[in-house]
């Protein structure tokens, strides 16, 4: 099989649910359009996360409509719907109650990535996320949710994309249909992908320590070993040259290296 872009998936507020889209805008030297475009901060400017809250955020379930720019959040009875950024006041009002400490809203139309240098979309393969869902008995979607990567490639075997990073300061270019990217290091992973996704709980125990056992003993050939000072890393971290700015991916694009 050909490599193939099969899912795209947005995040338009860092930590809460993402979106999936048919296609994306990529913005050159940032992201792709949309994708964690707004972030929740406490009164220390911290991002409001996962990491730092844990079930709190995580239980959360959310929708986000682009065509209204409308935030939709449930938390158990209570809810929020806001229009983005028109009614942040209202939408920080109700996320400082259900936190229990005040947050604010900020908004960034290049987004909030968590890694700065490496800014492009993440990627992985299918295969990769059924292996490690494999590993711990969990649902595919489960895993995907977990990971929270914006791209999801097809056609290639679990970890095909450690073939996109060479050693530090080395990128590697490849295509999304016509959309260039540059591959720049695997992900080094936070307590996110230790929790489950809908409740927040830690579960299964020991989870970092056994994926990391897993991800060096499957370690492929293809891999730069360098780049793992430590092996609880998983999806590829991307940059986007300033040139592809407007271009757009699309299902059922082609990769090409």
């Amino acid at each position: 099989m050909t490599p193939r872009l099969a899912r795209i998936r947005i995040f338009p507020v860092k930590a809460l649910d993402p979106v999936e889209t048919e296609e994306a805008r990529v913005l050159g030297g940032a992201g792709l359009e949309h994708d964690r475009e707004f972030r929740l901060a406490d009164a220390e400017g911290r991002a409001v996360n996962g990491k730092l809250l844990g079930e709190k955020i995580l239980r959360l379930r959310s929708r986000f409509d682009f065509a209204f720019s409308e935030l939709s959040v449930q938390n158990g009875r209570s809810s929020l719907e806001a229009r983005l950024p028109g009614q942040a006041r209202q939408a920080e009002r109700w996320f400082s109650e259900q936190f229990g400490a005040p947050v604010h809203l900020e908004h960034r139309r290049a987004g909030f990535p968590d890694d700065t240098d490496a800014s492009g979309p993440t990627l992985v393969s299918r295969a990769t996320l059924e292996t490690v869902a494999e590993w711990f008995a969990l649902e595919l979607e489960e895993t995907r949710r977990r990971f929270r990567s914006n791209l999801e490639i097809e056609g290639v075997p679990a970890f095909w994309e450690d073939r996109l990073f060479g050693p530090a300061g080395r990128t590697v270019p490849f295509t999304v249909g016509d959309v260039c990217l540059e591959g720049v290091n695997p992900c080094a992973r936070c307590t996110v992908p230790t929790r489950n996704s809908r409740t927040g709980a830690p579960e299964p125990p020991g989870f970092a320590k056994l994926f990391a056992e897993k991800r060096r003993a499957t370690l492929p050939d293809w891999a730069e070993p360098s780049r793992f000072d430590h092996f609880f890393r998983l999806t590829l971290n991307t940059r986007i040259p300033d040139s592809e700015n407007g271009k757009v991916l699309q299902i059922g694009d082609e990769i090409r290296l």
